[in-house]
């Protein structure tokens, strides 16, 4: 029996949609039947596969088109430090210690070298006589800011004055080194962070000082990894919202900060394509707090993108829908021993269900092919 026949109607047959759709006709039992594809044609029953069929209940709850992946909490931002200057390289900080402005970082020939804050590193003795400059300005900036420009009237602009020289020298006097005035090419280390994390070390004590890194500093702040499939990229938008689940099962909220393409070990490449050998893209989401995150520290984590939601919906497997002549879908529903097509509206699509509306009600049973 064709499933024309079976609605009174000859000659119409059912299209095929983009999510799978079959045609079933359910025997007077309700249980399994033959299935005949609406896209066959010619040759009798004999000719058709015999598919068996089973029944689903129309379930009710909420449905999401978010997408889950796994990612990787860790420390923010890693960037190499170099060290300038000559000497020999006496004290290393320990790895995961936390380093602020004003602190010693590492220390060369006995000497502390300090972390202070500024964009641009240091490249020139600065002391009396220096010629102006931003990196005056930025020098000036950090003395005012830890505190040993107090009474001086120094504002933060590009003259080296003899103000300045004070104020250096009571910072010198507060690592216990030598009151100069001047601030030697490799004494401090310049980053945009008032803190740092260590890393991981480059180098070992008693090596010379060259240009390779002495280490590797990060931000305090955790934020997550992720690297998505080539058909998720998409859903990734900027400041998207995301759910993080940790390691310890807490959950803390969070937004896409950034999404580039890169090599195979995520890193961006210049020229790396989305079609490249081993390319990938990288996603690094924020958290919207820390606490729970530092709690946790560098783990894996479950990262839930989320997308659009239908609650308190009536769900049927897409394997469900059937494309109706003319247009539209419907559902098979058993009742009795017997079935009924019902036409249904289609709403939000997501992970092989799709949610309905029609003369359907939740706990129906609706036909499947097993």
């Amino acid at each position: 029996m064709s499933v024309a026949s079976s609605e009174g109607t000859r000659g119409h047959r059912r299209r095929r949609i983009a999510v799978p759709v079959l045609v079933a006709v359910v025997a007077a039992g309700g249980t399994a039947a033959a299935l005949a594809g609406p896209w066959e044609r010619g040759g009798g029953a004999s000719d058709r596969a015999a598919v068996a069929f089973d029944l689903v209940t129309v379930e009710q709850g909420s449905l999401s088109s978010g997408i889950q992946l796994t990612g990787t909490l860790v420390h923010d931002a890693p960037v190499p430090v170099a060290a300038a200057g000559k000497g020999v390289l006496t004290a290393l900080p320990a790895v995961g210690s936390v380093v602020r402005a004003g602190e010693r970082l590492y220390e060369t020939d006995g000497q502390p070298v300090v972390l202070m804050t500024g964009q641009r590193p240091l490249w020139r003795d600065l002391g009396p006589g220096a010629a102006e400059g931003p990196d005056v300005e930025q020098l000036k900036r950090n003395l005012i800011d830890l505190g040993f420009a107090h009474g001086l009237g120094l504002t933060a602009d590009r003259a080296f004055t003899p103000a300045t020289a004070t104020a250096v020298k009571r910072w010198q006097k507060s690592l216990g080194v030598r009151e100069t005035g001047t601030v030697a090419l490799g004494s401090v280390v310049m980053l945009p962070e008032k803190a740092v994390r260590v890393q991981q070390l480059g180098t070992r004590l008693g090596s010379a000082v060259g240009g390779d890194p002495v280490l590797t500093v990060t931000r305090t702040d955790l934020v997550v990894t992720v690297q998505p499939a080539e058909n998720q990229v998409s859903r990734f938008k900027p400041d998207g919202r995301v759910r993080i689940r940790l390691a310890d099962g807490t959950t803390v909220d969070g937004r896409v900060r950034s999404l580039v393409r890169g090599s195979a070990d995520g890193e961006e490449k210049p020229g790396a394509g989305s079609d490249g050998p081993g390319a990938k893209a990288t996603a690094v989401l924020v958290l919207d707090g820390q606490e729970k995150a530092q709690q946790a520290g560098p783990s894996p984590v479950t990262v839930t993108v989320v997308g659009d939601t239908a609650e308190n919906a009536l769900i049927v497997p897409v394997t469900a829908l059937l494309a109706l002549d003319g247009g539209g879908y419907g559902v098979r529903v058993s009742e009795g021993g017997a079935t009924r097509l019902v036409r249904v509206q289609l709403g939000l699509i997501a992970d092989a269900k799709a949610q309905i509306t029609g003369q359907v009600a939740a706990g129906a049973q609706v036909v499947i092919p097993k």
